[in-house]
């Protein structure tokens, strides 16, 4: 993945005057101009900038390329540390940036009235309850599918993955979101097809 090249952008308490940011919970990845990548968290952003959980900070002025659960590619350079992590500025058209304030809000929406994906979207009990799923350190493990949504589903297994944690179902990729008595709950990357979903969460 090539590297753009750097552009001018504006100075962060600029980019904090226009935009106001929003609280957010958002996985993802992003790589540094040496082209290594690394999983993040995004805790506050708004279309200007974000702030970010991650283990490898970078210099001021990096280019940084991330890739948001729900936002997509986003692209800009690192404008500060922060104590676990760094901010860094979104360098985007005017088209993108109201796009990017269009997605926020519903987020920001979506936590106020307490709506995980998961809710969304009607849930069954699947034909088939067998099913291999690919934890976080790579281990693949038996499990048992509860129940399912075009969204996500809930997990039976005495295994209890971190809240957050990126697994995969089958052939969905999809992040733990929250502990349940028998397992545990997983939200999917992206919506899955309902004439696909119990395929391909039970695929070997």
């Amino acid at each position: 993945m090539a590297l753009p090249q750097k552009s001018h952008s504006l100075p962060h308490a600029e980019e904090r005057r226009r935009h106001q940011r929003v609280r957010v919970n958002l996985l993802g990845r992003y790589m540094l101009t040496d082209r290594r990548e690394f999983p993040c968290q995004v805790v506050n952003m708004s279309p200007g900038g974000m702030a970010l959980i991650a283990p490898v900070p970078g210099n001021v002025g990096d280019r940084v390329i991330a890739y948001v659960d729900h936002l997509g590619r986003l692209e800009g350079q690192v404008a500060r540390p922060l104590q676990n992590g760094f901010a860094m500025t979104i360098s985007a058209p005017p088209r993108k940036r109201d796009m990017l304030a269009a997605q926020l809000t519903w987020i920001a929406n979506r936590s106020i009235l307490n709506l995980p994906e998961d809710r969304r979207h009607g849930r069954f009990v699947p034909k088939i309850a067998g099913a291999r799923l690919i934890m976080p350190n790579g281990t693949n493990i038996g499990v048992r599918i509860i129940d399912i949504s075009l969204s996500g589903a809930g997990i039976g297994t005495q295994e209890r993955p971190e809240v957050g944690s990126h697994v995969t179902l089958g052939k969905i990729p999809g992040r733990v979101v929250r502990h349940l008595e028998a397992g545990f709950a997983i939200e999917f990357t992206r919506l899955q097809h309902e004439d696909s979903v119990e395929e391909n969460a039970t695929a070997q």
